[in-house]
């Protein structure tokens, strides 16, 4: 017995010794570990909050476009950018709002809040959005050259032949008809084969004036394009009115 009461004292003292040389460095492991689970789960609970509060402000502004409230989608909209700017909602309110400012005629406010979301989301598309929206208002408001600014942004390859097609109106409006014609076979290349849109593309491609050199010497440009170019582009008209991307 004494030589057990002394095997068992020599393990208490190795282990005694073992604690004062590591006990330390692993109460110090056991602690940052438990406080990173902490942190983490306190992280998600803040995060889960977060992202509640700026979806209900996201849900009020939409009422709001819905309802045509103008001053509830702007407090809205203002206190999603204020508080919860980096979220995926703040991008998109604004989107919704620029749209209700535009219906409304106001441009330059609607182009502000489309610049927001551009500057507040990190997402690609919403990106692409914002700009070719500010693109459509530019061309609406004869500012050819800003419009192909915006288009000229990066932006993600599935939205070549919107951006193609929406370069084209622009420089079929400043009169740049052989430009235009380039960017719609763009656009026509870059579309979905199978893309119901292509026909639009197509209509306003056609509707192009079409000019060929005179044969005679010193002979002027003459349209070749005739009464079948004069009547696709009513066609276009009508196409344009019934299928034209919705504007911002």
């Amino acid at each position: 017995m004494p030589a057990y009461d002394h095997e068992e004292q020599d393990q208490i003292e190795e282990l005694k010794a073992w604690w004062v040389r590591w006990g330390t460095p692993i109460t110090a492991v056991v602690v940052a570990a438990a406080v990173v689970v902490v942190g983490y789960q306190g992280w998600r609970w803040w995060s889960a909050r977060h992202a509640l509060e700026a979806s209900a402000l996201y849900a009020a502004v939409d009422a709001a476009s819905g309802s045509k409230d103008m001053a509830k989608a702007k407090d809205a909209v203002a206190d999603l950018t204020d508080r919860y700017a980096r979220t995926g909602y703040a991008a998109r309110a604004e989107l919704v709002y620029a749209k209700m400012l535009y219906d409304a005629g106001d441009h330059k406010a609607a182009l502000a809040q489309l610049d927001g979301a551009v500057e507040h989301t990190s997402e690609d598309a919403l990106k692409a959005i914002a700009r070719y929206r500010i693109a459509q208002i530019h061309i609406d408001d004869g500012q050819y050259d800003a419009a192909l600014a915006a288009l000229d942004a990066a932006h993600p390859p599935s939205f070549d032949g919107m951006f193609a097609d929406l370069r084209g109106d622009a420089l079929a409006a400043a009169g740049r008809n052989a430009d235009a014609r380039k960017a719609y076979q763009t656009a026509l290349a870059k579309l979905d084969a199978k893309s119901p849109y292509r026909n639009y593309v197509q209509l306003k491609l056609d509707s192009l004036p079409v000019r060929a050199q005179a044969a005679a010497q010193g002979g002027t440009n003459v349209s070749v394009a005739g009464t079948a170019s004069a009547a696709v582009a009513g066609s276009a008209a009508a196409a344009a009115t019934a299928t034209a991307p919705v504007k911002p």
